[in-house]
């Protein structure tokens, strides 16, 4: 089995029909993931639709001019995207034109007649994303992959598959790499509330603040959280109030895979080490694109 058919059936065996591909940070593949799957369900001859939270497919990275993967679309793919950043082109078919606004313009609708290379700039708010999404499946979409980013996991929706993304762009350590990964995941994979636990619950934001002080109370009480996006710790912080208080969430997302890129800008580390640490850091299957191999 290909390691992009490993990504598209982990999701698809959840029940979703929307796969959220989000990084620990920049450049560690996500593109490269995000373009994987969707050659997969192409190959299954499933229809799909693309849209972002942010901006994506772009030639070169907005913020420092280096040079990206391009999103090359085959004919029939259903876009969702910003008028001004979509190109003026016989080869996209409009469909349809939303009232999410972005920075580049409203959001269209459209469909590749002819093979392109497509700019995808998305809805910057959650419910412009939700819009989108059910527009893409309203014309004809069986599976929608959206990019994600990190900034803005409010935008994730309870019924996405989530793959997580990481790498050596973001550190040199495979130690902190894995323990990276480690914590979004935790983060994304906290477990719904039963219901049945004396609990206390949480309105608003979960702090350092508040976490502090529970530990601090010896607190035994299940801390019962809206979702994943009202926690505000992260990296090894998470883990260490994880392991000292059970957090629970009434709406949970679902991280279904990990995808690893080993090569940064400043350097790489050693392939196998980081498929496997970050393996053991995640308890999620793990897939390096580049060397096609998973743990």
């Amino acid at each position: 089995m290909e390691v992009s058919d490993l990504l598209l059936d982990r999701a698809l065996a959840t029940g979703a029909r929307s796969i959220a591909v989000i990084g620990t940070g920049k450049n560690v593949g996500k593109t490269v993931v995000m373009r994987a799957i969707y050659r997969a369900a192409l190959a299954r001859g499933m229809e799909v639709g693309l849209t972002s939270i942010g901006r994506d497919g772009e030639a070169n990275d907005f913020v420092d001019a280096v040079a990206k993967p391009r999103l090359r679309l085959a004919s029939g793919t259903l876009v969702a995207g910003a008028l001004g950043a979509l190109p003026r082109s016989p080869a996209l078919q409009w469909l349809d034109c939303t009232d999410v606004q972005s920075a580049s313009g409203p959001l269209a609708i459209v469909r590749v007649r002819a093979e392109s290379e497509v700019e995808l700039v998305g809805a910057p708010t959650a419910s412009g994303l939700r819009g989108c999404v059910a527009a893409l499946f309203a014309h004809g979409a069986e599976i929608v992959a959206i990019d994600g980013a990190i900034d803005r996991i409010a935008a994730l929706r309870e019924e996405d598959a989530v793959i997580v993304c990481c790498g050596a762009a973001s550190s040199s350590s495979i130690e902190s790499i894995a323990a990276e990964a480690g914590a979004l995941v935790a983060l994304l994979g906290l477990p719904r509330y039963d219901g049945l636990e004396d609990a206390l619950r949480i309105e608003g934001a979960f702090t350092p603040t508040h976490a502090a002080a529970l530990v601090a109370a010896g607190e035994r009480r299940v801390v019962v959280v809206r979702d994943a996006t009202r926690v505000t710790l992260r990296g090894r912080a998470l883990l260490g109030v994880l392991e000292r208080l059970q957090i629970r969430v009434e709406h949970p997302l679902h991280p279904v895979a990990v995808t690893v890129n080993s090569v940064g800008r400043g350097g790489s580390v050693e392939p196998k080490a980081l498929l496997q640490a970050v393996r053991a850091a995640v308890a999620l299957p793990t897939v390096d694109l580049f060397a096609a191999s998973a743990a």
